[in-house]
């Protein structure tokens, strides 16, 4: 039994390490992008919108949210999207999809970070957005295009 343990984790280690370019495709990382801080309501202050139509839409210009630590690897995304709101300041939902797309990163134990899939939808929407976050590297975070912020 101890053996199958064994055997089980250095075959996803494998496999996890062979899925991996050796070269970072994102191409909006930025270490020089300034820390985000937190409002009153515990949400990220967001004050640009993007003037890119890939930022977050696409898996090379991902919403980068790295924020002084990523020990807790799920607390980042709700204070990026609970910012947001629909193009005509409607309240949004979302919802994880997914993990995908590995990359190397320096910000991880296992030097590989996945990016997060996220589903957003708000009343009176024609087609969900899937927008990619990723926890790991630093970017300048701004509101994507086609949504708002939150008042």
């Amino acid at each position: 039994m101890k053996n199958r343990f064994y055997f089980a984790v250095i075959f996803i280690a494998i496999t996890l390490t062979s899925c991996v370019s050796t070269r970072n495709t994102i191409k909006n990382i930025d270490n020089n992008a300034p820390d985000l801080v937190l409002n009153a309501d515990g949400n990220f202050v967001i004050t640009d919108y993007s003037k890119n139509p890939k930022y977050a839409y696409n898996k090379d210009y991902p919403v980068n949210l790295f924020y002084k630590s990523t020990k807790n690897d799920s607390i980042n995304q709700p204070r990026f999207l609970n910012a947001l709101a629909g193009p005509n300041g409607e309240k949004i939902a979302y919802k994880k999809l997914e993990n995908c797309c590995p990359f190397p990163t320096k910000r991880n134990d296992i030097g590989v970070g996945m990016l997060d899939v996220y589903e957003i939808t708000w009343s009176g929407q024609s087609k969900p957005l899937k927008i990619y976050v990723n926890i790991y590297e630093k970017g300048y975070v701004t509101v994507p295009m086609g949504l708002t912020l939150k008042k």
